[in-house]
């Protein structure tokens, strides 16, 4: 008990630290400290898949991981979370559960085999995701010249998949070359772009990036805040040709995760430009979000989805916006004035979501950390562990207190 209380004051002395606000009664469900965190992520980093393969999503009866080959969008996750557990054992001296394992060389060996992705990848725009992991190792080691080299090459993907009439980068391929599908998802990507202009300081990065958030704005929201999932465009004339879902319920209705992913991915535009629309864009999806949360605190998979049956839960959408919250309430404080009601307000609101999510979903039995994630419902691919829920959980439970940042 001494060790986590010693952990979570280092965590929460190291967050009040960088901010000009102090931050009251945050406290993080008990799950944030259990050792079966470490023990699931080590089990799983240890086992072997030759050739090399990743976790994406659990079966839906005993939790066991089900693994893809590294070109696949999710294959970044597992490996960031293996850099969060390095820099949590850095910070929880004292934890057991942390010590004796060198959590920085199995989020490099893990991250090895992404590194013929940086030359032929069949992801598309979720280079943006495959590069999670190289540029958390530019946070340790900054001149890390693979981590340089794999940031830069899955930046300069991305921005060939920009279309300069739609003003975005192209999200899914399509039959039809001029459909030209751009996903809220996307918004998640752009951070590349940042991370290579900030090494190459080649503003064209960062314009396209500037230019896709603005787009995003204008046609992926509703005017009550809500998202749709996907935009189609005309390719040689830049008009929006349809406004539709694809993993949500309908195409009137809001898929929760992309909600989720439009949080975070306003936040941190933000984070990056200081342009104070998106600023705004992220305060205005976290509302409906947070507005729209059913009674018993538990995200579905799509906010309008029927009552009857019942419908499943998104464990994975749930920790994202927790995570795109946090962030939220880092930007408020950074303003002049702080907003200090309204960062204190989305952190209460991620902590309430990380807190009811956890007592759902916390399966001691499974490898992933929740259950009751929805990877895509329309599918059938329900009730399963999820590795970005388990990326994201973990992120929520080592950093609220001290960097407030997912990527």
């Amino acid at each position: 008990m001494l060790v986590l209380i010693t952990c979570a004051l280092t965590l929460f002395s190291s967050f009040t630290s960088a901010i000009p606000h102090k931050v009251d009664n945050v406290v993080l469900p008990v799950e944030a400290f259990s050792p079966l965190i470490a023990q699931k992520i080590l089990a799983t980093a240890q086992s072997t898949q030759s050739p090399s393969k990743y976790p994406q999503y659990t079966d839906r009866g005993v939790g066991a991981w089900q693994f893809f080959s590294p070109d696949t969008w999710t294959t970044g996750f597992f490996p960031s979370t293996l850099y969060a557990l390095s820099t949590r054992a850095k910070l929880c001296k004292g934890d057991r559960s942390l010590d004796g394992t060198d959590w920085l060389g199995l989020a490099r060996r893990w991250s090895a085999a992404e590194i013929p992705l940086e030359t032929k990848t069949g992801v598309g725009h979720d280079v943006g995701f495959l590069s999670f992991p190289f540029m958390d190792e530019l946070d340790v080691n900054p001149d890390n010249q693979t981590a340089i080299a794999a940031v830069n090459k899955f930046a300069t993907a991305l921005a060939a998949r920009y279309n300069p009439i739609v003003g975005c980068t192209r999200s899914w391929d399509a039959a039809d070359p001029t459909d030209f599908q751009v996903i809220i998802d996307n918004m998640m990507n752009l951070q590349v772009l940042f991370a290579s202009y900030a090494l190459t300081k080649n503003e064209t990065l960062r314009d396209i990036a500037i230019s896709h958030a603005k787009k995003t704005m204008i046609n992926h929201l509703r005017p009550d805040g809500s998202s749709f999932h996907v935009v189609d465009y005309n390719s040689t004339t830049g008009a929006v040709i349809d406004q539709r879902t694809s993993q949500g319920f309908a195409d009137n209705s809001t898929w929760s995760r992309g909600q989720a992913w439009g949080i975070y991915g306003f936040a941190n535009m933000y984070k990056n430009t200081q342009i104070f629309d998106f600023l705004e864009t992220a305060r205005r999806m976290a509302q409906y979000f947070l507005d729209n949360m059913p009674s018993d605190g538990i995200v579905p998979w799509d906010f309008n989805a029927p009552l009857n049956p019942p419908r499943p839960a998104d464990t994975s959408a749930a920790m994202i916006a927790a995570n795109g919250l946090i962030l939220l309430a880092q930007q408020e404080l950074t303003l002049h004035p702080p907003n200090i009601v309204g960062s204190t307000t989305y952190l209460a609101s991620a902590i309430d979501i990380i807190k009811k999510t956890t007592t759902l979903a916390w399966k001691p039995s499974w490898q992933s950390l929740l259950s009751n994630g929805t990877v895509n419902n329309p599918a059938r691919n329900n009730l399963t562990g999820i590795v970005y829920g388990t990326s994201c959980v973990y992120k929520s439970f080592t950093l609220t207190l001290l960097k407030l940042t997912f990527r």
